[in-house]
């Protein structure tokens, strides 16, 4: 990853329009024809990736470790949803993102979102071995 100084700050935007199987009723959360909490989720980390595409080195990638999810409106299918990440604080290879997801105007959620930094070829064998001895 490039230092932490260039990194901090770094700003990433992803854009969705909800469709009817992304509603909690179709997942199976709720009895609610609204977007499902996970799909809020999806797209902050969407955000959050793009935030780093310039970033990372080669080889590099990052995962989700950590987030804490505040639902503060709904949408339902059909609404153009847009979320955006901002990189608050580097701890290591930890990076800590702060999004939020509008309608518009209306803001529907916001989190903090932990991801970690791994070489993906040797994240990718490490779960390869885990998945064979359990």
């Amino acid at each position: 990853m490039k230092p932490a100084e260039e990194v901090l700050g770094a700003v990433g935007f992803s854009v969705m329009t909800a469709r009817p199987g992304d509603t909690c009723v179709t997942m199976g959360v709720s009895d609610l024809p609204v977007v499902a909490p996970a799909i809020y989720t999806t797209l902050m980390e969407s955000a959050c990736v793009a935030a780093l595409s310039e970033y990372l080195e080669s080889g590099e990638t990052t995962f989700l470790s950590h987030s804490q999810l505040e639902i503060v409106g709904s949408a339902t299918s059909g609404a153009e949803l847009r979320a955006n990440a901002r990189v608050i604080e580097i701890n290591g290879r930890e990076l800590t993102f702060e999004c939020e997801v509008y309608e518009g105007e209306r803001h529907l959620a916001q989190a903090e979102m932990k991801r970690a930094t791994v070489e993906r070829l040797s994240f990718l064998a490490r779960t390869a071995a885990q998945s064979l001895i359990n």
